[in-house]
């Protein structure tokens, strides 16, 4: 069963504050009998945890959502709108602007204010050891790669999904997902092996993160640095530090939405400057100011899985369509090993999946039922539109207790119930856009 609901790991900074609890916990209980809106977000206790943008964000128009006492931009007001959630189980009022900055972000360029990711060092002359029992990819690499790995436990569940950056032999730099900082760092600092000569600390808060990405990224970023970011000598998934203006960068090549960029991760004294170079020289090449849903709208047409929602420790990156990602054609051992070398024996019980549904006027929200052939087979992990594709996207899982191999996912007819409803939808094999990779490694 999935715990997370009632796992300690889920509460960070802001839950330490009795002040804080106190005024979360009034607002929820007045929230016990009352509608529950899809992507509601709460009021009370805010703002408890700000980036250096905030207040630049703010006069750009950005819309704040919360996440474990941050505040992070949801989607940014234009043309004199309200910054402001109108809440509707149909089609809601940030749609559009969420529209353009998806747009934005495939065509030209989107600029992302991702301070709030948990960032850690694990530091010290058994760090490369440690990491390498705790991560199911490979981590001893070069210095200068990123690598991109779950962390397993002892039923090949995935327990963290993130990256680790090698910045010396025995310096790693770990980025993980904002809600899971008190989680990660403690399945991290849990499992590194007795006796082995690592330390892992917190840095979140000394670097600020802004992720630029888009097609028009490269020229953007070289207006500003006079570091080479050419794809020859700073290629994807490798890191460099790199000069904008009197800041040293940490670049990191990589992305979550499907396009060629960057995330800058900036000491924070120097954050609202970096913003600034990069909005003026992304004037001309339409650079644009975007949030988090647009992130969602942009990974669901990318197929890139969200940990607690597509992935999570009921599910193995076997199961999730991860398997390359996990170091098994090596002799190395690891966290979930054996686990994984057992299910990879038998047949898979469970695979997840990609559907679409075209009829703009129904909304995908996740946990919606998938029906193959008339059964049910399973439930959305996660769902949106995708505005590039222009249709419905949903993950889900498909079930079947004698093994879901190719043959039984692809062959049979699907539907998804939708508010009561079953409305057929299309299977889909592969990643909806860009399934060959070629946009993200130019």
């Amino acid at each position: 069963m999935d715990l997370w609901p009632v796992d300690i790991r889920r509460f960070g900074r802001p839950h330490r504050s009795i002040d804080w609890v106190r005024q979360r916990s009034l607002e929820l209980y007045g929230k016990h009998y009352t509608m529950a809106w899809p992507h509601e977000e709460h009021a009370s206790g805010r703002p408890e945890r700000v980036s250096p943008l905030y207040g630049a964000l703010t006069a750009e128009g950005a819309c704040f959502g919360e996440k474990l006492g941050w505040e992070r931009p949801n989607w940014f007001a234009r043309n004199g709108e309200a910054p402001e959630d109108v809440y509707s189980y149909g089609r809601q009022n940030w749609f559009a602007a969420v529209g353009a900055e998806h747009r934005a972000a495939r065509e030209a360029a989107a600029l992302f204010d991702q301070s709030s990711f948990a960032k850690f060092l694990m530091v010290g002359p058994d760090a490369a050891a440690a990491l390498t029992w705790i991560c199911g990819n490979d981590i001893d690499r070069p210095i200068g790669s990123l690598i991109y790995t779950q962390m397993l436990d002892t039923g090949g569940g995935i327990q963290c999904d993130l990256t680790v950056a090698r910045l010396r032999e025995d310096v790693f730099y770990i980025v993980t997902g904002t809600g899971f900082a008190t989680h990660d760092f403690s399945w991290i600092e849990r499992n590194i092996p007795d006796g082995l000569r690592a330390d892992l600390v917190d840095v979140t808060s000394a670097f600020a993160t802004l992720s630029l990405m888009g097609p028009r990224a490269r020229d953007i970023l070289s207006r500003i640095t006079p570091d080479d970011v050419s794809n020859e000598a700073f290629p994807f998934a490798t890191w460099r530090e790199i000069a904008i203006g009197g800041a040293m960068v940490r670049a990191l090549r990589i992305t979550y939405v499907g396009e060629l960029g960057w995330e800058l991760h900036v000491p924070t004294e120097h954050a609202l400057s970096v913003y600034t170079q990069l909005q003026a020289a992304g004037r001309e090449h339409g650079l644009a100011n975007a949030g988090y849903r647009a992130i969602e709208s942009l990974r669901l047409e990318k197929g890139y899985r969200a940990w607690g929602a597509d992935i999570g420790p009921d599910h193995t990156p076997l199961e999730a369509g991860l398997g390359w990602a996990v170091k098994l054609k090596t002799n190395l051992p690891f966290l979930g090993r054996e686990a994984l070398m057992a299910q990879k024996a038998r047949p898979l019980r469970k695979r997840l999946a990609c559907f679409t549904l075209d009829d703009p006027n129904v909304v995908l929200l996740g946990r919606e039922t998938i029906y193959r052939n008339g059964e049910r087979v399973g439930w959305l992990t996660s769902g949106g539109w995708g505005h590039t594709v222009e249709t419905n996207i949903g993950y889900g899982y498909v079930r079947n207790g004698s093994g879901v191999d190719a043959a039984y996912l692809y062959d049979g007819e699907y539907e998804l119930e939708v508010a009561t409803k079953r409305v057929p939808c299309r299977i889909q094999r592969g990643a909806l856009y860009d399934p060959k990779m070629e946009r993200i490694k130019i």
